[in-house]
């Protein structure tokens, strides 16, 4: 019966200890999500531009157009959904997925987000690139300069 009994408090504390240390990892997780929402409206701010126009299709195809400069093979694109998918393989491969949709009746917004492997690209140069030719490209379209 004693051994029984040991049996007992050993295996509820070994319980105990591991509920403890869940509700620890819990608390910690939902630090490290409270803590990274303002990386991520830096990384959201990176990653958005927003330009003059209501043509979502011409702005579509703007989009596709740059990423082919910049060296993208396009994988998917559907104007339904506003949303383009690209990769870029030259010794490493980058995969950008950019969506488009209508801000106000006026303006959309293009929105890119790069991934290296599994990791999301969060270097401000490659999305700074990316919306720099895509507005010089805008800029032509719009004034329709070939």
């Amino acid at each position: 019966m004693k051994k029984y009994l040991k049996l007992i408090s050993v295996s509820t504390i070994l319980m105990f200890g591991a509920l403890t240390l869940t509700g620890c990892g819990g608390m910690e997780s939902q630090r490290h999500v409270m803590s990274s929402s303002a990386s991520q409206l830096q990384m959201r701010t990176i990653q958005t531009r927003s330009f003059e126009t209501s043509d979502r299709e011409l702005a579509m195809r703007t989009v596709i157009a740059t990423l082919q400069d910049l060296g993208f093979v396009i994988d998917k694109a559907d104007l339904t959904l506003g949303s383009v998918s690209a990769t870029k393989l030259s010794g490493y491969s980058i995969k950008a997925t950019v969506t488009i949709r209508l801000r106000s009746d006026n303006q959309i917004t293009v929105r890119m987000n790069a991934q290296y492997g599994l990791t999301e690209i969060t270097d401000p140069v490659i999305y700074q690139d990316f919306f720099i030719s895509l507005e010089k490209s805008m800029f032509l379209t719009a004034h329709e300069v070939d």
